[in-house]
């Protein structure tokens, strides 16, 4: 496909979510309290978005991974977070 086909295919539903994300960052923006790794690592993700470099899903999804190789003996919490606490605030 070139640029126009997949600009037609796809706009629509980018730019709904892009908007989604900056809703939630409104509310975030507008809630008390301390922000956490979650926050940080989204930080990270989205200055990615706008750079020029190539392979932004990858560098992307290394904001909210483990990048470690040692396995865990059980995993923290009930449930995924969704990003890596231990994230250094540096990705790509």
């Amino acid at each position: 496909m070139n640029k126009r086909e997949i600009l037609d295919e796809y706009f629509i539903d980018s730019r709904s979510k892009l908007l989604e994300v900056a809703s939630f960052l409104d509310r975030l923006s507008r809630a008390e309290g301390a922000s956490d790794y979650r926050m940080a690592s989204l930080a990270s993700a989205l200055n990615l978005l706008n750079d020029d470099q190539p392979e932004k899903t990858r560098r992307i999804l290394e904001c909210f991974s483990d990048p470690t190789n040692e396995p865990v003996d059980a995993a923290p919490g009930k449930g995924a977070s969704g990003a890596w606490p231990g994230f250094n605030g540096k990705a790509g």
